[in-house]
């Protein structure tokens, strides 16, 4: 609704046109008007960021809550797991699962969200383990309440502030990492108009045309820099030891 051209619409007439009137952000090498793609594309980032976000929050949350609440020989294997997957390093993590899963926006979806699942099981884990030494817990232990119903009513309602603060951070910088995959050829791909792949797609003509990656670029920036702080203000409200 937003976007004055069809994103998909080529003109050879008009291709490289640096920011004008009729094209606010110039066109690429197809004569596409880049302000239109920059518009979608937010749709098909922000989408990676929330969705890998979200998967790896929910089975990280499961987990880290089994790990937590039962501890013992349980506790030892899942985290040794998540130690494996942690010893190696995200970006490389992320490249694997890519080629394994294929480009597109679901594949990068899940291979954002799988290679996160350890670092939020281990948080969560954390949380856990201070809030089920709380009175409120003993009492419904007391109560023979089902260890099921314990963590889903007491313990996990109350260990979600740290995850949520890191959530929210998490979502900017998977948007990165999408960028990343793109720009290396994994990932979402073109004619997509993934932010990261119209960086791909531009850095062959960044000497003459610099607009082609350089807004894309300042999306990027932008989009990470708000949701960065939009997480430290949202961690300030839920840890009152935080407010000044």
């Amino acid at each position: 609704m937003l976007a004055p051209y069809d994103y998909t619409m080529t003109d050879a007439s008009a291709t490289f046109l640096a920011p004008c009137k009729e094209h606010i952000f110039g066109t690429d090498n197809l004569g596409r008007d880049i302000f239109s793609r920059i518009l979608v594309g937010t749709r098909y980032s922000l989408a990676i960021g929330v969705g890998s976000t979200l998967f790896c929050t929910f089975f990280g949350i499961i987990i880290g809550s089994i790990s937590g609440y039962y501890g013992g020989r349980v506790d030892q294997v899942i985290m040794r797991l998540c130690d494996v997957v942690q010893s190696v390093p995200g970006m490389i993590l992320n490249f694997a699962l890519s080629c394994v899963l294929g480009n597109g926006v679901f594949n990068t979806i899940l291979a954002l969200g799988i290679s996160g699942i350890a670092g939020t099981a281990r948080l969560m884990r954390a949380s856990i383990l201070k809030v089920r030494k709380m009175e409120y817990v003993d009492a419904a232990v007391a109560l023979n309440g089902r260890s099921g119903q314990i963590i889903a009513k007491h313990i996990i309602p109350n260990s979600l502030s740290p995850i949520i603060v890191q959530a929210t951070m998490g979502v900017g910088m998977r948007i990165i990492s999408a960028s990343g995959l793109s720009y290396l050829g994994l990932g979402v791909q073109p004619p997509t108009p993934e932010w990261g792949a119209m960086l791909s797609a531009g850095r062959n003509y960044i000497k003459r045309y610099p607009y082609m990656t350089v807004i894309p670029g300042i999306c990027i920036i932008i989009t990470v820099l708000a949701l960065n702080l939009f997480g430290d203000g949202l961690r300030d409200a839920l840890d009152p030891k935080l407010k000044k």
